[in-house]
């Protein structure tokens, strides 16, 4: 069925399928901009179908976690290779907030304008970064790369208040713990250009994770549902022996979680850790 010109969902659907990520992103961006235009409707008879595999470039090649070029902050090769994996997560987070949109109908307007916003965000962090790289001789693609992101998108896909539960609040959060850290590293070895990257990324990634415990807690709401039972749950089926700390703390606040919330977070750190 070809898609309409003026559908939300169709327009989402093709920013997802596009394979190049220059063209991606801008697409993402514009898409935005037309719903805050008020240029896009929701009508759609069609239902959502799983996308096993999003729109992405030949390169990088996909392989397991364990084989991730290892990456460094003493040497050049090192921090190309630590700004090439930030940049493969923004490059996975646009096709993540598209998604959203995309697939989960019936929610409020709001919802698909904060995942828009998302989308639109995602897509500025991975144009700086891809920049970074090419400023530095690399490029998006010289590394290899792992699918865990999409992976998660794909076990979420039948639920939205799943995915808002896994995805922003578990796997996107664990961004905002380790980047105050990168970024302390980095300034110690006078890479600026990434730091000013990474604290505007940090910021506005704050603001994600909010969107995600917002929505989480709305569907809970709307279900009847405790959302800290919820949350208890999804982690020991989704998540156990997976979840590690530290946890920036304060970040965390910011973006929605409550003090129970991180204390849990410990302490099934912890319990990985005695595991092991």
């Amino acid at each position: 069925m070809p898609k309409s010109d003026n559908n939300l969902f169709d327009q989402a659907l093709r920013c997802i399928e596009i394979d190049q990520p220059f063209e991606k992103a801008a697409s993402a961006s514009a898409l935005y901009q037309r719903w805050l235009a008020k240029a896009l409707d929701r009508n759609s008879s069609a239902a959502p179908v799983s996308i096993p595999n999003p729109g992405r470039p030949e390169r990088p090649r996909l392989v397991s976690p364990r084989k991730v070029p290892k990456r460094g902050f003493n040497s050049r090769q090192g921090l190309l290779k630590l700004a090439h994996a930030i940049t493969h997560i923004e490059f996975n987070a646009i096709n993540l907030a598209l998604d959203a949109v995309y697939r989960f109908r019936g929610m409020p307007e709001q919802f698909y304008s904060d995942w828009l916003r998302v989308a639109a965000e995602e897509s500025s962090h991975f144009l700086m970064l891809a920049t970074y790289l090419d400023d530095n001789g690399a490029s998006y693609g010289d590394y290899d790369a792992h699918n865990g992101l999409w992976e998660m998108a794909v076990k979420t896909d039948h639920d939205v208040m799943v995915r808002m539960a896994l995805v922003p609040r578990v796997l996107e959060a664990r961004g905002l713990d380790v980047t105050p850290g990168m970024i302390a590293r980095l300034e110690t070895v006078g890479e600026q250009a990434l730091v000013d990257i990474l604290k505007v990324i940090h910021r506005e990634e704050i603001g994600h994770v909010l969107i995600g415990t917002r929505w989480f807690n709305y569907v809970c709401q709307q279900r009847a549902l405790s959302p800290r039972d919820v949350f208890t749950r999804l982690l020991n089926e989704h998540m156990k022996g997976v979840i590690q700390g530290p946890f920036d703390e304060d970040s965390r606040l910011q973006a929605g979680f409550t003090e129970d919330e991180i204390q849990q977070l410990l302490e099934m750190s912890v319990q990985k850790e005695a595991m092991a």
